[in-house]
């Protein structure tokens, strides 16, 4: 656990490092302060209002608490055993097997299944991944993926205005060289920021897993889960509507979008071959 959190701490630093080289390259701070103030807006509603946002983009409505009372039970467990508050429960009216977490911290939470993972997964199994999902909330991700999404959106603003700068400055044959240079180093920054940006994510499945199979203290329910969520998600998954909507993958406890030949070096979760190992791992301790 102390290794996903330095990682994840290590990153973070990375990130900011970029910001500040970048701003640096600049010459000016004006920009960069433009830049980074507007990405902070951008991203304090989203980190308010994005459980409300994601859950209607998906069409989620409240669990019937009639018709699934064991899984508010096991919740309820989980959720005292994670020594947090019982998040609200919701329900997915699709038949890919998915779930995920929301909310800006443990007081003001949220969890959706989807109708697949009911219909599919047993309740040992089911118990693992609300276990995962919980672990989430109690590692206050939503805010983590939230800092990593403000340094990151202003590397992306910043390098776009070094772009636009230098293509119409102006500049004389003598500041041409360097220009072309650095609209080398705009283009590549935000990819770099990016791939960082999706390293977090991928750490921060691992903890949740490990975190949640402590929560559940079955590793291997989670581990039997995730094998069956894998393959079922081969043959139902969604075709993303929108740019925001494929922006909430990384919320899903597997990734829920189909995807060409890029999707492993972008991918928001890590593989999963590696993360059934692990937890079949944390088993024989």
């Amino acid at each position: 656990m102390f290794k996903n959190q330095l990682k994840t701490a290590m990153l973070l630093a990375s990130l900011s490092g970029l910001l500040f080289l970048l701003g640096y390259w600049i010459g000016g701070t004006t920009g960069l302060i433009f830049a980074f103030i507007f990405s902070l807006l951008i991203n304090f509603v989203t980190y308010f209002y994005s459980d409300k946002i994601v859950l209607k983009m998906y069409g989620a409505k409240p669990l019937d608490k009639d018709r699934y009372a064991n899984v508010y039970e096991m919740v309820a467990e989980l959720a005292h055993n994670a020594k947090i508050p019982m998040p609200k429960l919701w329900y997915l009216p699709t038949n890919m097997a998915n779930a995920f977490a929301t909310g800006r911290n443990p007081k003001h939470a949220s969890v959706a299944v989807t109708q697949g993972i009911l219909d599919i997964l047993d309740e040992h199994e089911l118990r693992g991944v609300l276990s995962h999902e919980l672990s989430h909330v109690k590692n206050r991700d939503i805010l983590i993926a939230t800092i990593a999404a403000t340094i990151a959106t202003s590397i992306a603003y910043v390098a776009d205005m070094l772009r636009w700068s230098f293509i119409f400055g102006g500049s004389g044959d003598r500041d041409r060289g360097r220009g072309i240079g650095m609209i080398f180093i705009a283009i590549l920054m935000p990819i770099a920021a990016m791939l960082i940006q999706l390293s977090i994510s991928r750490s921060r499945e691992y903890l949740a897993d490990e975190t949640g199979a402590k929560i559940s203290h079955d590793p291997l329910a989670l581990a039997s889960a995730l094998e069956k969520l894998h393959y079922d998600a081969k043959s139902k998954r969604l075709k993303p509507k929108s740019n925001a909507q494929t922006s909430t993958a990384s919320l899903f406890i597997v990734y829920p979008f189909s995807g060409n030949g890029f999707t492993t070096l972008f991918s928001t979760h890590p593989p999963m071959e590696k993360r059934i190992a692990r937890l079949r791992k944390m088993a024989q301790y």
